[in-house]
């Protein structure tokens, strides 16, 4: 490092930016930037104040960059409506490989594959806060995905909430002795009264610290506003004195445009560019002008008289005739009042960037059409819906709280209830309330002529009937939403949610006779919760490959999760692992935090099947633990299934029977009316152990019948568990389920004089699995039988972890690396980076040794 003082080492990083104060922030960039060039990639997001130091950071890690390829961006409040505006800044160099009218995450695959393959590369992100939603996702997308390339994101934002989940380092002001050597260092002339103000007011912000002294003194001292607008004002001021404002405006409002068009829209010239460069506002960056810092374009938009603003962008929209969007946007910057015209050039926008992906664009479209209409509640809740649609909860409230939909039809009222779902669920502390509620409006809607918005609203209701309010009391309700159902795969999986006891039989029937790929989801998730998991696991998987081609990824985070659900009673242990480890992961990525806790709640469940009981109780301890979860009856149920086979396997029989015979207790909040079922074999294994077996036939006594009656794969398994522990030595076990196979031959094999044949084939069961408890109990019996069987052997399989399963399991089944990357939405560098990695812990060499080691066909 460069020596200019003596405590250079402490104020700058090189020579090319002066960075007081930030020696910890330094040297934090420059690990990154060193991991980054290694191929170990990483993002930071930098947060702070306005005038904080942010840009000053961001411009140090690009003179650091080396032989790193500098990509940049900068956000603009004007261009945060334009889908891809910032991405568009940022792969300026690059674009011609990219479609950008693809739907978003089709755009979000390209962009990682195109920065992998462009690597080494460094993006830099300023004011990402001004971020079109579509680029800040496209970003956040890639950032996550870069650990295995040579590429480092560095942003930088003013908002300090941390939504993204991305590692961040927030910084704060300078300490009083830096901030005085960085105030003389600048202005070493200041007269002392006005060096005593300035440092007392800018109290350790370096921007007002470097750029404050630019401005008069008696200007400044005559300044009682904020720091921001102190600051905002003597950029204002500056531009002005320039002569150069009207130029400045412009490229404020837009600053994408080009020189040509930029100066044929300020009526400016290259001397005017050269002024406002001298003033150091400036900077020319290739053929393009930017601001030299982002609060110089905030102030200089900001401080203009409304009639500048409106006259710069109705300039603007003449100069960029070749750019639709732009110039429509442009057009509804500069409109004032109602234009019935504009708003519908507006819809039709919103309509174009919905069908490429860009939903808050087209939600944005809507919103400022509303405002340029007399009638704005059709526009309002066509935008609610949208936003909705992508979790955009925040917003959603705040078009809600500007508009009254209170004359709404009932077509209308029935739309806003699915909205209303979706962006206040939990509010609503009376489900059964809410659930007459929701019957009511779907009613209604269907009786005004829209059965398909109905439905949806019954289907909402349903889902409380399945999810929250379980007991008794809910019987009228569910027979109500029942009747108004019709005859299609949404339709069953209502029934299947509302009336499985009743109509279970008849919606698994009727499951077969739908053959559209539009309908998995629906028909698996009827499946699902009756508990026919072969089926549910194939229509789901069926939905699970559509979402994945579209890059659906919030659905496919609801889907992996549901469909594995399944999976843990099939015994398919390596790949619901696998695929839940990667539901919670999109599901914390896409905002959906509550299926993270339900992907979770199975994972844990998997972790205690698989032995390692400490850290399956961490896990059901943070399900626990978050409010989603509260109220949640079939997470509950599951959570008391985990909990009583954790206590179970500890030998706490008593505590595991208590756990899990409270789900048959109406009066209990883990007691739900179907899925209680499922957990009979669980319940008579602890009943077994804690001498309460007769007790617990009286709990399960009308099982035998429902199973009859019903017909669902679980319920007919656990039928048949409890019929062989009523009657260890009659009948034939029948089930084909392995797990639930395998834990009734242990039963049978440890009676009498035990039946080693049964033991054994209950241990290599337990042991393919990897179900050491259950596998440590059968080779017990085995033991005391006389026979030795020796310990498990670790499987291969089990020294991936569930990602690195996952890709060889792809790979084995002779997918190439961009077809496994387009699946888990990585680079196929990063594909080929876990391959590597993988082949030595297999003891393998190469790809087609794959299938002979994981046992693949």
């Amino acid at each position: 490092m460069a020596a200019q003082s003596n405590d250079c080492d402490r104020y700058c990083w090189q020579n090319a930016v002066v960075l007081v104060g930030r020696d910890a922030e330094v040297r934090m960039l420059r690990d990154l930037l060193d991991r980054a060039k290694k191929g170990r990639g990483g993002a930071l997001v930098i947060r702070g104040e306005a005038g904080i130091g942010k840009t000053a950071l961001l411009q140090a890690v690009e003179a650091e960059a080396g032989g790193m390829r500098v990509l940049r961006a900068t956000g603009v409040e004007s261009e945060s409506r334009l889908p891809y505006a910032a991405l568009h800044q940022l792969l300026f160099p690059l674009t011609a490989q990219i479609n950008f009218e693809s739907d978003l995450y089709a755009v979000a695959r390209a962009v990682l594959e195109l920065i992998a393959d462009a690597a080494p590369v460094v993006l830099v992100l300023d004011d990402l806060h001004w971020f079109d939603k579509e680029s800040g996702d496209v970003l956040a997308f890639v950032a996550r995905r870069i650990g295995s390339e040579a590429v480092l994101a560095v942003g930088a934002t003013r908002l300090l909430s941390r939504e993204s989940g991305l590692p961040d380092l927030e910084i704060g002001r300078l300490p009083g002795d830096v901030a005085a050597a960085l105030l003389d260092a600048h202005a070493p002339d200041l007269p002392a009264v006005a060096r005593r103000r300035l440092l007392t007011e800018a109290a350790g912000n370096p921007l007002a610290l470097v750029e404050l002294p630019k401005t008069a003194a008696g200007r400044l001292l005559d300044e009682t506003l904020p720091l921001n607008s102190r600051l905002e004002r003597a950029f204002a001021a500056r531009a002005e004195d320039t002569g150069t404002a009207g130029l400045l405006l412009v490229l404020a409002a837009d600053t994408n445009c080009d020189l040509k068009r930029l100066l044929a829209a300020a009526g400016a010239g290259l001397d005017d560019v050269q002024r406002a460069i001298d003033a150091e506002l400036i900077v020319l960056d290739g053929a393009s002008l930017r601001f030299r810092h982002p609060l110089m374009r905030s102030a200089v938009y900001q401080r203009a008289p409304l009639a500048a603003r409106l006259a710069a962008h109705r300039a603007l929209a003449e100069q960029l005739a070749d750019f639709p969007d732009r110039r429509l946007w442009h057009l509804a910057s500069a409109a004032v009042g109602t234009d019935e015209g504009l708003a519908a050039e507006l819809e039709l926008y919103a309509e174009r960037a919905r069908a490429r992906g860009a939903t808050m664009a087209a939600v944005a479209a809507l919103r400022r059409a509303g405002e340029l209409t007399d009638r704005p509640g059709r526009l309002t809740l066509r935008a609610a819906e949208l936003a909705s649609e992508v979790g955009a909860r925040h917003e959603v409230e705040q078009m809600l709280a500007g508009n009254d939909l209170g004359g709404a039809g009932p077509v209308e009222r029935a739309r806003l209830a699915n909205v209303l779902e979706v962006v206040r669920y939990p509010r609503y502390t009376d489900p059964l309330r809410r659930v007459r509620e929701l019957t009511d409006i779907a009613e209604a809607a269907i009786e005004a002529g829209s059965p398909e918005v109905g439905r949806q609203v019954l289907w909402r209701a349903a889902s409380r009937c399945f999810f929250q309010t379980t007991g008794p009391e809910t019987a009228g309700a569910r027979a109500r939403i029942a009747s108004l159902v019709q005859d299609d795969p949404l339709s069953l999986a209502i029934l299947a949610y509302t009336v499985p006891e009743e109509r279970g039989r008849e919606v698994l029937q009727k499951i077969s006779d739908y053959d559209d790929p539009e309908a998995a989801r629906w028909l698996g998730s009827a499946a699902l919760v009756l508990g026919d998991f072969e089926r549910s696991s194939s229509m789901i998987g069926e939905a699970v490959d559509s979402a994945r081609s579209q890059g659906r990824l919030g659905v496919l985070a609801r889907l992996l999760g549901g469909s594995n659900w399944g999976r843990l009673w099939l015994g398919q242990w390596d790949r619901a692992h696998a695929e839940l480890t990667e539901a919670r992961g999109l599901a914390q990525e896409t905002g959906e935090a509550f299926y993270a806790m339900a992907a979770q709640t199975s994972i844990a469940a998997i972790t205690a099947m698989r032995g390692d009981l400490d850290r399956a109780t961490e896990l059901l301890e943070e399900v626990e633990a978050s409010p989603l979860t509260a109220g949640m009856r079939y997470i509950q149920v599951a959570l008391a299934q985990a909990r009583g086979l954790v206590h179970l396997f500890r030998g706490e029989a008593g505590l595991a029977y208590a756990v899990l015979a409270r789900t048959f207790d109406p009066a209990e909040p883990t007691y739900h009316r179907y899925m209680r079922w499922w957990l009979v074999p669980d319940l008579l294994d602890a009943a077994i152990g804690a001498g309460r077996l007769d007790e617990a036939r009286e709990v399960i006594a009308e099982l035998p019948e429902l199973a009859e009656r019903v017909g669902a794969p679980i319920l007919v398994v656990a039928a048949e568990y409890a019929s062989v522990l009523t009657h260890p030595d009659t009948g034939e076990i029948t089930t084909r389920w392995p797990l639930y196979r395998a834990r009734l031959q242990l039963h049978r094999g440890r009676k009498g004089r035990r039946n080693k044949d049964l033991l054994r084939s209950a241990r290599d069961t337990f042991d393919m699995l990897g179900a050491t408890p259950w596998a440590d109990m059968a080779r017990a019996e085995l033991h005391a039988a006389g026979e030795h069987s020796g310990q498990r052997r670790e499987a291969v399989r089990e020294k991936l972890s569930p990602q690195e399963l996952q890709i060889a399991a792809m790979a084995a089944e002779g997918l190439t690396n961009r077809e496994i990357a387009e699946r888990l939405f990585l680079s196929h560098r990063t594909i080929g980076s876990h391959l590597y990695r993988i082949y030595p812990k297999l003891g393998i060499s190469r790809r087609a040794q794959l299938s002979g080691v994981l046992g693949v066909t």
